[in-house]
């Protein structure tokens, strides 16, 4: 379907800066063996030149970091996520090297990384169907592709802090905000610091959306995740919604959701994420009780009468089973 020349999706096109991510690299022949050990992918049977979502986790199997792992080699992986988290994760990682032959450094400063939005994704030669997770060689880096926002094709690339991307002075540069607002309309949470070690990877939907492999070997938190998958003990969801808080005022990173039934210390949940909707108002991912993350549920900012955001549908299945 076409998409209408004044509506929201119409805005997404063009590159990114993403100065608020940062890059991990890993180097060393035990590289992608000991990530396999420490995240929530396959690291070793993933080929060269691919990439996973992945999570960290803490022995409680809460998430300390997301990140996008681009395995280039046996040897050398890059670690994509939010500027924030970097250090802290960094130096936790790097504590349990021991004698594995891998050094792990904040690479920030030679790899950057950068959004690529719908039109942009043909004009680089990328295909705009590629399933997300799927890695393509682009110049001097990669382009991951991400779920889309507003039926809009996205990817993210990692590459050589100098390089240029092909043909990319060519294309319009897209703004904070509207990368912003397209991550969360593909319902796809990455950690900030404020939110480290408060959920397990379902909470996020990372089950859905490739970010846990159950049938991989142990990594720290790994017996929680498993039960909470198939146990059935999962309680609460990622959910998108959007609301028009009167004054304009964005919800805050932790802010407490309400169902109007709620007591007022029982809050359902509490916003993981957030971004200006082009349109008005504001889109919001919120983690909260899987009875209030249906679509068409009111939840209400702050009490359980306060602002109302509706819960709208995933862009993604959630997964039943595995």
């Amino acid at each position: 379907m076409t998409q209408a020349l004044n509506s929201p999706a119409a805005l997404l096109h063009g590159v990114a800066p993403l100065p608020q991510w940062g890059v991990i690299r890993a180097l060393g022949e035990d590289a992608a063996s000991f990530l396999h050990g420490q995240l929530t992918q396959d690291l070793l049977l993933l080929p060269d030149g691919q990439a996973r979502l992945a999570g960290y986790c803490s022995a409680k199997g809460r998430l300390l970091a997301t990140f996008v792992v681009l395995r280039r080699s046996a040897s050398e992986l890059w670690l994509a996520c939010p500027l924030d988290v970097l250090p802290g994760t960094l130096k936790r990682l790097s504590m349990f090297v021991l004698r594995a032959k891998v050094k792990l450094s904040d690479a920030s400063a030679e790899l950057a990384v950068r959004g690529l939005a719908g039109s942009a994704l043909t004009s680089l030669g990328l295909n705009p169907a590629s399933a997300p997770w799927q890695a393509q060689a682009l110049g001097a880096g990669h382009a991951v592709a991400l779920y889309p926002a507003a039926g809009v094709a996205r990817a993210l690339w990692i590459g050589p802090t100098e390089a240029a991307l092909p043909t990319a002075s060519a294309l319009p540069t897209l703004s904070d905000s509207l990368w912003a607002w397209s991550e969360v309309q593909s319902a796809v949470p990455h950690l900030g610091l404020s939110q480290a070690d408060a959920f397990v990877p379902q909470m996020l939907n990372y089950e859905s959306v490739g970010g846990v492999n159950f049938k991989k070997g142990c990594y720290p938190g790994q017996e929680v995740v498993a039960r909470s998958q198939f146990r059935g003990t999962l309680k609460r969801r990622t959910c998108l919604a959007h609301g028009v808080p009167a004054g304009g005022v964005a919800p805050g990173l932790g802010q407490e959701l309400f169902l109007a039934s709620d007591a007022p210390d029982q809050p359902t949940g509490v916003v993981v994420q957030c971004a200006a909707a082009p349109a008005g108002g504001f889109d919001v991912l919120a983690v909260v009780q899987v009875g209030a993350s249906v679509a068409g549920q009111t939840l209400h900012l702050g009490a359980p009468d306060g602002p109302a955001f509706e819960v709208q549908a995933l862009p993604y299945a959630l997964l039943e089973d595995i």
